[in-house]
């Protein structure tokens, strides 16, 4: 398997070069279209060894094996004009085809365009792309490590970025939330940006699964709907690189901007499992589309509330949301209130700090419920940095085998230094501030206030000195410069 990071490095070097791509940005975009392509074509040629009757969507000269396939291929301005005049057209208007499979390609490349100016520079691309075995286990992950790679190229540069949830609290939360095939549990993430709770869920039912027709429900047995374009399309991508044949129903919309109450009784699923957007705010109006006591145009809280919404009865919940949401007051503590009572939040898991670095240093948790039953105690669990640690980085994510420890306390929950629980009436009797620290190991909090207080009338002791002396040089500039011009 190929280093990723060399492999991402290798392919920005080559896009740098070429005078139409402004920035990551856009080289995200080229890629993610480039990247459909191919891992679409790959997945075509196994449901033609699969299937007899198979028939691509695709006209034979779009297919990427066709024009791309080959490292030796077109290239220069015939491939320029080829992508520019034909292909990209073509595929914008595609019709008829198998199934979906045609409006799913045709709304795919609705937004798509061709950056790049040097028909050479791209056919380098496009060979390097060539050189991932999508369709080996390893190289499947290795799509989500690209995405990554790139989005954390983006930050580093200034640019806010999709949040790539680490692949750890991805499987983490849809182990514990335990999608069940054997009871045909539907499948929801509401803003699924590039489909890695998808991905994770699909994972965990095909380990389940036993017959052909267990593998037709997991075909069809989960949704998405992401608001952005971009990653719409890879989560589409990552799909088909799952062995999603049509990936039809995951939707480019904007989940919030639909009423609360037009969402129909059957359209409610078992399991939610997802990574709202947080920090972020909605564009005016959204929020008319809640019940007033719950309008906010703060992005996390209107999905928590749609949340509640989109579960069955006795449907399960999984989520990521920021330490904001636990502890803020007025609309959010509404929002709590009626999370408590309309569901059983039996656990949160507390992450440290760094989980999402380098997109955010906000400190995260994960809440768990279930819908049907009010609360009555919540558990906390403290998830610890490992042995050594201070923090995540860029080279050292959060890894699955940390949360072996929180797995085993899991069905067998006891109290101990990670683990605590507290009851309903503790939660009310705060204003259900759900922000509460674990009491084995106390927050130290600021600091004593007599030895702080001395430094902090010392520091500002030093800023009155500095400015005092930077008056003084600039009272010293102005007279000099007045002496001169006399």
């Amino acid at each position: 398997m190929p280093n990723v990071s060399n492999v991402v490095k290798t392919i920005q070097d080559i896009m740098r070069k070429d005078a139409g791509t402004y920035g990551d940005a856009q080289r995200l975009e080229q890629l993610g279209w480039m990247f459909f392509l191919k891992i679409f074509n790959d997945r075509e040629k196994e449901l033609e060894l699969l299937r007899d009757d198979y028939k691509s969507p695709l006209p034979k000269h779009l297919r990427w094996s066709a024009w791309a396939a080959d490292d030796e291929g077109i290239t220069g301005e015939p491939l320029l004009e080829f992508v520019n005049n034909t292909l990209l057209p073509k595929l914008k208007s595609l019709t008829g085809g198998v199934d979906k499979i045609a409006g799913l390609i045709r709304m795919t490349f609705d937004d798509a365009n061709n950056y790049m100016k040097n028909g050479t520079l791209m056919r380098q691309v496009i060979n390097k792309i060539n050189g991932i075995d999508f369709n080996a286990s390893d190289d499947r992950h290795m799509f989500g490590d690209i995405y990554e790679k790139i989005l954390k190229d983006l930050q580093s540069a200034g640019n806010a970025g999709e949040f790539y949830t680490p692949r750890a609290v991805t499987q983490f939360i849809v182990e514990q939330v335990n999608p069940r095939l054997d009871q045909r549990e539907t499948i929801l993430d509401p803003a699924c940006g590039t489909g890695g709770f998808l991905v994770c869920a699909i994972e965990h039912l095909r380990k389940q699964a036993k017959t052909e027709a267990d593998e037709g429900f997991i075909q069809d047995c989960f949704a998405g709907i992401e608001k952005k374009h971009l990653p719409h399309v890879l989560c589409m991508t990552n799909l088909l690189l799952h062995g999603i044949d049509v990936p039809s129903n995951v939707r480019h919309d904007n989940t919030l901007a639909r009423p609360l109450r037009d969402w129909s009784p059957k359209e409610r699923v078992d399991v939610i499992v997802t990574n709202p957007p947080f920090g972020g705010m909605e564009e005016d109006g959204i929020e008319a589309n809640f019940p007033s006591e719950f309008r906010t145009r703060e992005t996390a809280d209107l999905f928590l509330v749609l949340l509640m919404k989109l579960l069955k009865p006795g449907g399960r919940a999984g989520l990521v949301l920021p330490d904001g949401t636990l502890f803020g007051e007025g609309v959010k503590t509404r929002i709590k209130e009626a999370l408590l009572n309309e569901c059983n939040l039996h656990t949160i898991v507390r992450l440290p700090n760094g989980v999402f670095n380098p997109y955010t240093g906000i400190r995260t948790n994960l809440l768990f419920f279930t819908k049907g039953q009010p609360t009555t105690e919540v558990w906390y669990y403290e998830h610890p940095y490992p042995p050594g640690a201070k923090s995540y980085n860029k080279g050292k994510p959060i890894r699955i085998e940390e949360f072996e420890a929180a797995r085993a306390w899991w069905d067998n929950r006891v109290e101990n230094e990670q683990a605590w629980r507290v009851s309903i009436d503790q939660i009310k009797a705060s204003n259900y501030n759900l922000d509460l620290k674990n009491p084995h190991n106390p927050d130290t909090g600021p600091g004593d206030v007599d030895h702080l207080l001395p430094e902090y009338e010392k520091l500002l002791a030093q800023i009155a000195a500095t400015r005092a002396a930077l008056k003084q040089e600039l009272h010293h500039a102005l007279t000099a410069t007045a002496g001169t011009s006399e």
